[in-house]
């Protein structure tokens, strides 16, 4: 039998070299889910990411990462910060799906940018902020792609028809007082009265004391630093906070050339995060702010804009190459 035993073991070693073995880049890639049809609730989001936990771990149902990569991928694209920083996990620790560092730091940087403290210890483990594009499944949904300015009619672009904007109905919580100063200022600034109070309702609830934890102040919700950006010395009288506010949008508007979803994503999140995530960004506060100010002005995606104010968004021209790409194909 002592004999058998070293002949038994040499069989069996030699019957594992021949197994084939797997490494990290042979874990499979979970594909980009297709988009969505029509529009997205927060529960839904929150089921995909509940579904997506329940599959990454066999909770109640069989165990499946690919599938739960998906549906991470899903509810991140949404502004779910758990859903980023689990699919972000996912990545680093190449748990049943392919290890993608360059990724995993672009979802722990967009859950960080939320407030997650654990995306961003992982963050500055990884050394801090990403290079490069952000990964499919921060990109914003098929239904945010910023309008084509080709598409924009020559009316459009110098600040002038309002006609549109001018039918859609003001808020009806907003005070007399304040709707009559926004109208006598909307022609200096070249805006709809419509989008100015949508702005402000939904920033402050037309309350000119409002502060937010993040510092923002004032019937137009403007930061410090925006503030001084627009030449605005007292932060509280509801008149220097309103030009302000609109005078940031004027702006926002020609930098994104008319595009609304973009302009006011911007205004909630700051151009820098438009720019670098090609779109709204992937925040929750964000996406739900930017729908809440699309259905208040009946979802119009256009307004005209004054493109002496200021350059075009680099980002706007990515997408008119990228466009222009398809078309001589």
């Amino acid at each position: 039998m002592r004999r058998l035993l070293p002949l038994l073991f040499f069989a069996c070693s030699a019957a594992l070299a021949q197994l084939p073995t797997l490494t990290l880049e042979q874990l499979p890639r979970p594909t980009m889910p297709p988009g969505e049809r029509g529009p997205v609730v927060p529960a839904q989001v929150e089921r995909w990411r509940l579904e997506a936990k329940a599959l990454e771990y066999g909770d109640g149902v069989r165990r499946d990462e690919v599938a739960a990569a998906k549906l991470y991928c899903r509810a991140a694209r949404y502004g779910d910060a758990e859903a980023q920083f689990s699919l972000g996990w996912m990545l680093t620790n190449a748990r049943g799906i392919q290890r993608n560092d360059a990724e995993a730091a672009h979802l722990f940087a967009a859950a960080a940018e939320q407030g997650m403290e654990q995306a961003q210890n992982m963050l500055e483990r990884m050394g801090g902020t990403p290079l490069g594009d952000p990964p499919p499944c921060l990109r914003p949904p098929e239904t945010d792609l910023p309008v084509a300015v080709a598409a924009l009619p020559p009316a459009a672009r110098n600040a002038k028809p309002l006609s549109l904007w001018a039918t859609l109905p003001l808020p009806q919580n907003a005070p007399p007082a304040i709707v009559n100063y926004v109208k006598l200022l909307a022609p200096e600034y070249q805006l709809a009265p419509a989008l100015v109070l949508a702005v402000m309702a939904t920033e402050s609830n037309f309350d000119p004391l409002a502060e937010s934890p993040k510092r923002a102040q004032g019937l137009m919700q403007l930061l410090p630093e925006t503030a001084t950006r627009f030449n605005v010395i007292r932060l509280r009288d509801p008149s220097q906070n309103i030009r302000g506010g609109m005078a940031y949008l004027r702006w926002l508007l020609a930098y994104f050339e008319g595009d609304v979803m973009l302009a006011v994503a911007a205004y909630n999140a700051g151009e820098r995060a438009v720019d670098r995530y090609l779109g709204v960004p992937p925040y929750a506060e964000t996406r739900l702010y930017v729908r809440k100010i699309m259905a208040a002005t009946g979802g119009q995606r256009l307004h005209p804009f004054d493109a002496k104010v200021t350059g075009a968004s680099p980002m706007l021209l990515r997408v008119k190459a990228a466009m222009q790409s398809l078309q001589a194909r």
